[in-house]
């Protein structure tokens, strides 16, 4: 599920898709913070998704907690394409909001679509998923 994000995310911030202002900013954000989850997910396979989420949540936390921190070696890695794209460079409390909301989402969607960890259920609560 990380390919098709980072794909996603990556048109959503380079190619000229003509988006209002706050849906580039935010749904970027979004797609951002699906994407922690995803490598969350892959460098902790056998977590439950709400271990995943708060795990990506401060991940994504951090770093937007990172962009108060100046320091020119930073601060020049933030001006290039890949510090764009991986660390952002203004901090915004409403990125934050969006980062937690696109965790939830996709652990929602985790738990309640994907199938992970092999179980048949794919749907629905199944039994201590969801720890």
């Amino acid at each position: 599920m990380l390919c098709p994000t980072l794909l996603l995310g990556l048109a959503w911030r380079l190619m000229p898709l003509g988006l209002p202002p706050f849906a580039f900013k935010y749904g970027g954000s979004a797609l951002w913070a699906i994407a922690v989850y995803w490598v969350v997910a892959m460098a902790r396979p056998g977590w439950r998704p709400a271990a995943l989420a708060v795990a990506a949540a401060i991940v994504a936390l951090g770093v937007e907690l990172g962009k108060l921190i100046y320091w020119a070696p930073l601060d020049r890695f933030r001006e290039t394409l890949p510090g764009k794209l991986l660390l952002g460079r203004y901090f915004t409390v409403g990125a934050i909001v969006a980062y937690w909301l696109a965790i939830a989402f996709v652990a929602l969607f985790d738990l309640l679509v994907l199938d992970r960890n092999g179980s048949t259920e794919r749907r629905g609560f199944p039994e201590g998923r969801w720890r």
